[in-house]
């Protein structure tokens, strides 16, 4: 993850990541809105403007680039760059998990002791 390239994207706003995983197969704006909604099990819902305006500087970014038309639908796809951002931010969250878990367990460690103390 040491790509200046990379680095300078993240970390990605959770809409954003979102976005970028969405577009792994190729879409028009609105199946970008509900499979982002669905992949992140609802937690995400994409108002069309901030959508647009993503899309938009997702793609002046270079991290997603238009594929196609479907009539007045713009088709867009993540590009090469687009994916070794989200797998940089997907590095970033398993970081932030491990660190998470290895920190709970000694929270969980110190707690039992104090109880058993007790």
């Amino acid at each position: 993850m040491a790509d200046t390239n990379i680095l300078k994207h993240l970390p990605l706003t959770e809409a954003t990541y979102y976005i970028l995983l969405a577009l792994v197969a190729p879409k028009h704006g609105y199946a970008v809105m509900q499979d982002a909604e669905d992949i992140s099990q609802g937690t995400i819902r994409l108002a069309p403007g901030t959508l647009y305006g993503a899309l938009s500087t997702l793609e002046n970014n270079g991290l997603i680039s238009m594929v196609g038309k479907e009539g007045r639908r713009k088709i867009y796809q993540i590009t090469e760059t687009g994916i070794r951002v989200l797998l940089g931010q997907i590095q970033r969250m398993e970081i932030m998990l491990q660190s998470a878990a290895k920190n709970f367990d000694l929270w969980q460690e110190r707690t039992a002791e104090e109880e058993s103390h007790d």
